[in-house]
């Protein structure tokens, strides 16, 4: 490294004003969101998440997490954790921090921590929880090892999910757990009211297109438990949900979650289709409107009875005197 010849690099008098100069600048390239189709995405690693970070998005990952919450019986997560033994958390995608916010009053003395591209957490939080701007899918640098690492709703974000697994699995401690949950996006339905014909169908058919185009796993929730097994996590548990779209089911708590799902999807039309469906299948806007108001007039009518298989998987790290994997 060869030095400055520039004396005013060096100079004592002035060096607070300029760390505060280049500081700003470091933030200004996090928080600066770029503007595409009417919404903003994030700054930091730019493109590798094609969804918006803006109020709006914010206000949906928020329902999001309500919904997911009564989808797996009114709990935060499925792992067997005790708080006794549970000191460091990480939330892998933190989003909006929600789930770190909510779950510090069940671990008071543990330290949580929540990772995302886009620094749209709020400042006031409970003091043992922090937030930091982190790609998950580049190389990860912990200090210390977590008890408890959670990830979820990361479907058609990821590009590669057996690295990430693994990676959650290096920065457990032993005995430590890890827990995913994420879904398959392509709609199901039971009684043939959904067919191919309909335009949510077809919508569904091109997001895939657009994931598959860009890397990106589009439905991740079936292979989990494969990729965790692989890991290779012991004492795995995989459950299975179904998320009705829409109130069409006859008992009160799947009518209750599809209204949540209903008005998730409705509100977040587009931002889950308008980056993938112009920026990567060439679409215009126009076509992009018309698609996406035929989707709304079906998901409004009731037509179909649809749901989202949800899947949950858990397991724990265990290994032997000198650090090596246990056997099944």
């Amino acid at each position: 490294i060869v030095a400055d010849d520039d004396k005013s690099a060096n100079d004592a008098s002035t060096i607070d004003d300029r760390i505060s100069s280049y500081t700003a600048s470091l933030t200004s390239s996090v928080v600066d969101y770029p503007e595409e189709y009417g919404r903003t995405y994030h700054a930091f690693r730019a493109g590798s998440y094609n969804f918006p970070n803006d109020e709006r998005e914010m206000d949906r990952l928020d329902l999001t997490h309500t919904m997911i919450v009564k989808t797996i019986g009114n709990k935060f997560f499925l792992a067997p954790i005790k708080a006794e033994v549970t000191h460091r958390i990480l939330d892998v995608g933190t989003g909006t921090g929600i789930w770190a916010i909510e779950i510090a009053d069940l671990f008071p003395n543990a330290e949580i921590f929540g990772n995302d591209l886009s620094p749209i957490q709020p400042a006031w939080v409970p003091p043992n929880v922090k937030f930091e701007i982190d790609d998950v899918e580049s190389a990860w640098v912990v200090s210390n090892k977590y008890d408890f690492i959670f990830t979820r709703y990361m479907a058609a974000s990821i590009a590669d999910w057996p690295k990430l697994v693994n990676r959650v699995y290096e920065n457990l401690a032993p005995k430590g757990w890890a827990e995913f949950q994420d879904m398959s996006v392509l709609y199901a339905c039971d009684d043939g009211t959904l067919t191919e014909e309909h335009a949510i169908m077809n919508w569904d058919r091109l997001f895939i297109e657009a994931c598959k185009k860009l890397g990106r796993e589009d439905s991740p929730g079936p292979k989990l438990e494969g990729w965790v097994r692989q890991a290779p996590f012991k004492n795995v548990v995989h459950q299975h949900f179904k998320i009705p779209l829409g109130p069409w089911a006859k008992d009160a708590h799947n009518k209750d979650l599809g209204w949540c799902n209903l008005a998730q999807t409705l509100e977040g039309l587009d931002a889950f289709t308008l980056k993938l469906f112009i920026g990567v299948l060439g679409w215009t806007r126009e076509e992009v409107v018309v698609l996406l108001a035929q989707v709304r007039q079906e998901l409004k009518s009731g037509a179909f009875h649809a749901y989202l298989n949800y899947h949950v998987v858990y397991g724990q790290k265990i290994e032997d005197e000198e650090g090596k994997a246990t056997e099944n």
